[in-house]
């Protein structure tokens, strides 16, 4: 295989890697900090990682509390991958990333504490993340990489960047709806396997809008149902120079969520993945559970919200459909008859729970 070097910025992985961000909390500082230690890039998602946290005891609101958590979420995962340093990553340094969503109505505040955190990458999506570049602007270190589904959203962003903060992205990442997990880069759920949004056009597309157009040298990383070497080396041919892995990390030891979240990933089969309406306005892949199940047929009840967390809600607009925070929090927490349980397509092949180290050796056997 003709491996490519992935640097983002003036950060360089030991492997062309970067574990994906899974909200809420299924990827933290542990799976971050492992992922970063055998030489990938170790991301966390910021998106509700206070949930359980004991700051909420000190009368702190949910946004005072997300900038606490953030800044430490960060600084923990760190000293994690500084504690398990695997000797595959060589003379490489760990690289903390979080990928923070446009969609929270704390957006830059949790880009700021993350940054104030020590972060080396911030990757962002769910929206078009054009004033990134204006909450980072202290902290000139830092590489800037949104998520698309398409060279028309990475046009768009980089000429706004251009024009209004005098800098492009150090990268993007390119995540296809047909296999991704979670919320979609997709409109609605009959966009969601739209021709134009595949990995084989799109990720060719950015890439020559990148060299053509741009005329930089950034990298284009493609996401969304990359499982394995093969996949990576597909990925690879259409010009990528990195790929990025969620649904693959969930079954490790090292992830984040419960054993019962977990669990949901090995027990599900194809016939179980399904595509709903979220309450932040996009479409979302997740296992059937009663919850859903009760959803799609119209009967889904409710926990109240406690955040205000999405700029955009259905649910706190007109209760119509439900709170997917405390749904994904429930998820995590391995509550079955009621929670969220966000997934990528390839949820069904897993079959057991192993070890960040193995998954990063079934990439690069070898260490190539």
């Amino acid at each position: 295989m003709n491996m490519p070097v992935l640097r983002i910025g003036k950060h360089q992985p030991r492997y062309p890697l970067i574990q994906g961000g899974m909200g809420v909390a299924i990827s933290g500082k542990n799976l971050a900090g492992h992922v970063a230690a055998c030489g990938g890039i170790g991301t966390i998602a910021s998106v509700g990682l206070c949930h359980d946290s004991p700051y909420f005891t000190e009368k702190r609101n949910y946004f005072e509390v997300n900038q606490i958590v953030m800044r430490e979420a960060v600084q923990n995962a760190r000293e994690i991958a500084e504690k398990n340093i695997n000797p595959m990553i060589g003379n490489s340094k760990p690289i903390i990333a979080v990928n923070c969503m446009v969609a929270l109505t704390d957006y830059d505040t949790q880009v700021r504490s993350s940054c104030e955190g020590g972060v080396d990458i911030m990757i962002s999506g769910a929206g078009l993340p054009l004033r990134l570049p204006e909450y980072t602007k202290d902290f000139p270190d830092v590489a800037l990489v949104p998520i698309v589904s398409s060279a028309k959203a990475a046009s768009l962003i980089a000429r706004h960047w251009e024009k209004k903060h005098g800098r492009i992205p150090d990268g993007f990442v390119v995540e296809t709806p047909h296999t991704a997990g979670g919320h979609l880069g997709a409109s609605t759920i009959e966009q969601v396997y739209s021709p134009e949004l595949a990995l084989d056009v799109a990720v060719p597309e950015v890439v020559r809008f990148v060299s053509e157009e741009l005329k930089v040298d950034i990298p284009v990383i493609a996401a969304g149902g990359i499982w394995d070497r093969g996949d990576m080396a597909r990925a690879f041919e259409l010009g990528a120079s990195g790929v990025q892995v969620g649904t693959r990390f969930v079954c490790t030891e090292e992830c984040d969520a419960s054993l019962r979240f977990k669990q949901a990933y090995i027990d599900a089969t194809e016939d179980d993945i399904v595509l709903i309406n979220s309450p932040a306005g996009l479409p979302g892949r997740a296992i059937r559970n009663p919850f859903v199940s009760a959803y799609l047929d119209g009967e889904v009840e409710s926990k109240p919200c406690f955040a205000n967390c999405l700029s955009h809600c259905r649910y706190r607009k007109d209760r119509s459909t439900f709170c997917i925070a405390m749904a994904l929090v429930d998820g995590c927490l391995g509550n079955w008859e009621s929670g969220l349980f966000f997934c990528g397509s390839n949820a069904a092949k897993a079959d057991k729970i192993e070890k960040v180290e193995q998954v990063i050796r079934d990439f690069f056997p070898n260490g190539k």
